[in-house]
Formats: structure tokens, sequence, C-alpha cells
């Protein structure tokens, strides 16, 4: 029997008996591409889209486990691979131009990054199409997370409104740097404990003076500050 080729890494299956003097070869080219699949890296030219290769025994840029996408890009690109392939990636858009990009199979779906995203993607092809896992990251339910510091380059927004809290009681921020502040209580099945009235005000900065605005009405105020 004839050597056979594996699905998605396309890595040589050698049949008993066969390949005499070139068996160590072809085992150690396999052992590189799985060595890519786990851990390699490649940059990628897409500027006008690009098909990753998948070449029956040999090392290949689309078994990479890392991608990282180049080029400037004057359209909408893809970034294909081949049906029947079932395999993850991490990628990087780092094209320049402001037009779409998406990685998917020839036949199939894909993963789309918008056209200002130059961002990240955790990747899988199921062989049918690439789904984006960093997508549903959102829907992971996970416990208390502790880090030392976040930088978020994008709004941070709670899972419900009026629902929870930023610090608590037992444990407070000690600074807020902030903007404007915006106030409301409108979400709440009831209103304030004082007269039981719901309202929606800003406070804003002047050069001398701190101002409210009800965003009900559009009066606005001016606090009475004493200097001491």
């Amino acid at each position: 029997m004839a050597n056979t080729t594996s699905t998605s890494l396309k890595l040589t299956v050698q049949t008993t008996g066969e390949n005499s003097g070139t068996w160590g070869q072809i085992t150690n080219t396999n052992l590189l591409i799985l060595e890519q699949a786990i851990g390699g890296y490649d940059a990628v030219g897409v500027t006008s889209g690009a098909t990753l290769a998948f070449s029956n025994g040999v090392l290949s840029n689309g078994k990479n486990q890392v991608l990282k996408l180049t080029g400037t890009i004057a359209g909408n690109v893809n970034v294909t691979i081949p049906d029947s392939i079932e395999k993850t990636y991490l990628v990087e858009n780092a094209t320049s131009g402001a037009h779409t990009v998406t990685f998917k199979t020839t036949s199939g779906t894909g993963a789309t990054w918008a056209t200002t995203d130059k961002g990240f993607k955790i990747l899988y092809s199921d062989g049918t199409n690439v789904v984006d896992i960093t997508a549903d990251l959102g829907d992971i339910t996970a416990g208390n997370v502790t880090s030392g510091a976040i930088t978020a380059t994008g709004h941070v927004l709670p899972g419900a409104t009026d629902t929870y809290d930023l610090g608590s009681a037992s444990a407070v921020w000690r600074d807020i740097y902030t903007g404007d502040l915006h106030l409301s209580n409108e979400a709440k099945n009831e209103g304030n404990q004082v007269d039981g009235s719901k309202g929606n005000w800003t406070l804003q900065e002047g050069e001398n003076d701190i101002f409210m605005i009800n965003n009900i009405s559009g009066e606005k105020f001016k606090i009475k500050l004493d200097k001491i």
C-alpha cells in the first residue's frame, strides 16, 4: 500500500514497509509541520486577498498556528483556507486601509474584521466554516477575575441596566476621574428616597463654576460654591 495524507495538516502517513531509506526524513518533516501547527508564526501579505497553502507533506503557510495579515488593502479582501481543514488559529489583522478582511473556507463562511478593526481573533475551522471564538467570549460565564490593571479600548458596559455596582460599601474606589457625569434613576421601579420622583441630570464643568443640566426639562443650573 502507498503512503496516505492526513486530512487537515497534510502529514504523510507512512505505510509499514514503505519508504526504505527515506522514512526518517519524512518523519522529521511531519514533526516540523506539527511544530508549525502548535506554535508556528508567519506574516502573510493579503493586499488583494490570499489563499493559504496546505501542500501535502511539506511546510505551508496555512499550517501555522499564528498568522499576521499584512499589506495595504484597497478594498474588502478574503483570506481563504481549503474546505475540510480542521484547525485553530490566532490571527492579527495588521493590514492598512479601511476595508474588511474575512478569514474563511473556500466554500463556507468565516470571521470578518470590520473596516477599522485592526485587532486579534481566535478562530477555528470545523472543516466547513471558520468560526470566530473571540466574538462569543462575552457569553462565557466566569467567576471573579483578578487583574493588576485593565486597559479598555472600547466601552465597558454592565450586563443589565441598573443591576450591578461599581465598588461596594466595603470596597470603594479611591478616586474617580471622569469628564461629564450623567445621573439617572429613570430605569428604577421606584424614584428617589426623598420625594419619590425620578430624574435625569448631567453635571458639567465650567472654568469657574459647576453646572447641572436637567435633561428632562432642559433647564440649566449653576451650583453655588463658597470659596474657603
